[in-house]
């Protein structure tokens, strides 16, 4: 029997992987999270014991699995803001943090929450109804968020005889679909999450499915957040200067690595000023190093006296991002004040937050179709536009596509601090469907 002690070992070496859920009221998502939290052994025998005696309240026979998760649902339904409902649970070959997010279009800002660190997302479909639009809504949300891994969970096959023709049509439809997106990676796994089919143990009921069950998939799947091969980018949180008499001299600028790696010695450039220098040295934990990676937190030492601040950036001379004062984005508008052309706002990006004015807002998507609304004047909650905004100062971005964490950005009104809106620069999508608009990245309004 393994021991806490061997088990902490274990999960120690083990890898991370964040996934989002989504999916309609009825299509069964509360009950996928239960099964899966259940079949996996991470649920605790007092929690399965609330379960057992709430079920056997309403008389049936089987624990109901979705009460493992209806609490949030019932806090929803009395009109309580609910971001999103985080779940963490492992097991021995990897650690998981699950993202449930609602799926209705009313919360899609909740949704642009959760999945927004997801490196997959599992989008439920009830089998008997194929693909919906609130199915094509979650798949567009995804391929926004640049998700690289979704997963297509064909729900309720119990319901329809386990019929592999059924699954088949339904998984042919969504793939064509995501892919026409962007979506890199696709996978179809046919399921009932009331029976266990295909969620932990395989199907006894689909002998025609050769595939992985969905937590096999979640163990598998690679894990594409290694920061480490990306752009490297260290946005600059304090300034440590002691003036100490052991450390008179000592200038150490402090933060967390967004991504890349840096080496003592290395040529680096230091935005929006652009002056350079040299790395000459990085203090981890009190201890120098030669080398840091993401997403460790360090202090960047240089070779040269030169001025930098909080919300600065340091970036390989070779390899920096452009700087700019006009920021063209995609934006999910989550406040329920609207955003209006001429509104002033902050922008937070990385460490750095800077006042801005919205110059303008070429379009409003409608993620049911992809349907391009222009000149919409104003974004309310929830709605997912484009936006040109000029910064009183410039601003080092990446594009989203390039780097989640320094392509993305905050609106926040600079009265009360609310946030307004989160931002994606760059394009919207890698691609469009091949009966819409092609993408134009130097246009303003384009999906």
């Amino acid at each position: 029997m393994t021991t806490p002690i061997q088990l902490a070992e274990q999960l120690s070496t083990t890898t991370l992987l964040r996934f989002a859920t989504a999916g309609s009221v009825d299509d069964g998502k509360s009950t996928l999270v239960g099964r899966l939290l259940h079949d996996s052994k991470s649920v605790l025998t007092d929690q399965l014991e609330a379960v057992e005696d709430a079920s056997r309240k309403r008389g049936q026979e089987a624990p109901d699995l979705a009460l493992l998760t209806d609490g949030l649902r019932a806090e929803r339904e009395q009109g309580i803001t609910i971001d999103v409902a985080y779940r963490y649970f492992a097991t021995t070959r990897r650690r998981f943090i699950l993202a449930d997010t609602p799926g209705h279009v009313q919360y899609t800002r909740n949704m642009v929450t959760g999945a927004s660190t997801a490196e997959l997302a599992v989008v439920l479909v009830d089998a008997r109804n194929g693909v919906v639009e609130q199915t094509r809504r979650h798949a567009a949300v995804a391929a926004l968020l640049r998700v690289p891994h979704v997963v297509l969970a064909v729900n309720k096959m119990d319901l329809v005889d386990y019929a592999e023709p059924v699954f088949a049509a339904i998984a042919e439809e969504f793939t064509a679909y995501a892919a026409s997106l962007g979506v890199p990676e696709i996978t179809a796994i046919p399921i009932s999450a009331l029976a266990g089919d295909n969620v932990v143990e395989p199907s006894a009921n689909m002998d025609w499915y050769g595939g992985p069950t969905v937590l096999e998939h979640l163990e598998t799947v690679p894990v594409s957040h290694d920061l480490t091969a990306c752009h490297a980018r260290f946005p600059v949180q304090y300034v440590i200067r002691p003036q100490t008499a052991e450390h008179p001299d000592y200038r150490g600028y402090a933060g967390q690595i967004a991504a890349g790696v840096f080496r003592v010695g290395e040529p680096v450039t230091v935005l929006p000023s652009g002056r350079t220098s040299t790395i000459a040295g990085i203090d981890l934990l009190g201890t120098s190093v030669d080398i840091a990676w993401a997403p460790q937190s360090v202090t960047v030492r240089l070779a040269d006296d030169i001025d930098v601040s909080r919300g600065d950036l340091i970036a390989p001379a070779d390899d920096a991002p452009a700087v700019t004062q006009d920021v063209e984005a995609t934006v999910c508008h989550v406040a329920d004040q609207p955003l209006t052309v001429g509104q002033r706002v902050l922008i937070k990006h990385t460490t750095r937050t800077v006042k801005a004015i919205v110059k303008d807002i070429p379009s409003r998507l409608t993620l049911d179709d992809l349907s391009q609304h222009p000149a919409p004047g104003q974004l309310v909650a929830n709605d997912i536009g484009r936006v040109v905004v000029r910064t009183a100062e410039p601003l080092a971005l990446d594009a989203y596509a390039d780097s989640r964490r320094t392509g993305s950005f905050l609106l926040i009104d600079p009265a009360d601090g609310t946030t307004l809106s989160a931002g994606m620069a760059g394009a919207s999508f890698a691609a469009v469907p091949e009966t819409g608009t092609p993408v134009d990245d130097d246009a303003e309004w384009n999906f």
